[in-house]
């Protein structure tokens, strides 16, 4: 017998088409996928370096659960000079991946039927991690037309007497959209006049272009900073989604509540992997800077082939590695959509539904140039199959 909770949590349809792509492949199908979100580079050399001699140290036992300490230390000091934050290693969680830091948060801070506003489109997680702590998700649809940001009079319209904790993501998974400083400056305004909680979500900070730039919300003054609990990883910028090294920082009652919460399901984040996400910040920079040029290349090669494809609508990503595009003029939904160019195309895309949206799609650009090229034709050639029938009739 399953029980309630369990049964409310859908399954992540970003692993699901991942999951068909590499089957598809591993039946012999040249499958272009545009699915995941994660890097396709190795980890850096010196990080692996890192590990090797974190083993050779002995460094393979049970840890604090709220992460090492020189890794702590190591965090605090990467919030005060990347991001104006001061934080002590007190006010600090490491866990197993940005995730787990999400998810723990939410846990204590939630109460049964509390609702946790979140702007759509979304990353996939957030509205099941919220079902989980007893919470309602209420969704705040947002729009091309503001660059798919949630906006103060969208946040205060949305309030209610429940209303307990806002979710943000800059830069944004699916949508890649960058908030500005006036932008996180109003929203941060309504957040303490409406007596809210943030999590801001930062996972993708280091990866942003054409001179956007990243701002953490809790970096705006000390009212907010101490409403804010920030969660980041080492996931996405330094390429190692395997290791699962995250983290979240904030009010020291919140994040001890975290650890405990931690110490009693998971305990320590793998102690040598520890000493890998150590070295990535302590270390050199310029692979961090090589991948990143790289994304922002094969940002300009998808972007530009989508925009010259009928009936596709885009908003230029400034950060993250996804580009959001609506599909509302084929007619389709964004799982038709999907599944067709799957089945017939060989090329994986996630649907939007998703992400809260049934009307776009999400693409990863976080694979080579032979695929992007490879999958941008076949897409065109899908979407000229679907010109010639009644593209934008919504009847499909």
């Amino acid at each position: 017998m399953l029980s309630e909770r369990i049964l409310q949590v859908q399954p992540s349809a970003t692993l699901e088409i991942t999951a068909r792509a590499r089957a598809m492949r591993a039946a012999g199908e040249d499958v272009c996928s545009f699915a995941a979100g994660e890097p396709d580079f190795d980890t850096p050399a010196f990080i692996r370096e890192a590990v090797k001699t974190a083993l050779d140290q002995g460094k393979t036992r049970y840890g604090p659960a709220a992460g090492e300490l020189v890794l702590r230390r190591a965090i605090a000091e990467k919030f005060r000079q990347d991001n104006g934050l001061s934080y002590t290693p007190e006010q600090i969680l490491v866990t197993n991946g940005c995730k787990q830091a999400l998810y723990n948060l939410i846990q204590v801070m939630i109460q049964p039927g509390d609702e946790v506003l979140i702007p759509a489109p979304y990353w996939v997680s957030y509205p099941e991690m919220v079902r989980l702590a007893g919470g309602r998700p209420v969704v705040i649809p947002t729009e091309r037309a503001t660059g798919y940001k949630l906006t103060p009079e969208q946040l205060a319209e949305a309030v209610t007497p429940r209303s307990r904790l806002l979710i943000l993501n800059s830069p944004n998974n699916p949508t890649g959209a960058v908030y500005q400083r006036e932008e996180l400056q109003a929203l941060a305004e309504a957040i303490l006049r409406h007596d809210l909680w943030v999590i801001s979500d930062e996972i993708y900070e280091k990866l942003v272009y054409d001179g956007a730039e990243h701002l953490s919300i809790a970096a705006l003054g000390e009212e907010i900073y101490a409403r804010t609990l920030v969660c980041n990883g080492f996931a996405k910028a330094y390429a190692m989604t395997g290791w699962r090294v995250g983290y979240g920082a904030g009010s020291p009652e919140i994040i001890a509540a975290a650890a405990n919460l931690q110490g009693h399901s998971t305990s320590n984040v793998c102690t040598f992997a520890q000493y890998g996400a150590l070295a990535a910040l302590q270390g050199p920079q310029a692979e961090l800077h090589r991948m990143r040029q790289v994304f922002g290349e094969r940002r300009r090669l998808m972007c530009d082939a989508l925009a010259q494809m009928p009936g596709l609508g885009l908003a230029p990503p400034a950060g993250a590695f996804y580009i959001w595009v609506d599909i509302r003029a084929t007619g389709l939904n964004s799982v038709q959509f999907c599944q067709q160019v799957l089945e017939q195309y060989q090329v994986a895309l996630v649907p939007g539904r998703a992400f809260g949206d049934d009307q776009h799609v999400r693409l990863s650009y976080a694979t080579d140039h032979t695929t992007i090229a490879k999958g941008m034709a076949r897409l065109a050639q899908y979407l000229g199959h679907l010109a010639p029938l009644s593209v934008g009739d919504g009847k499909r």
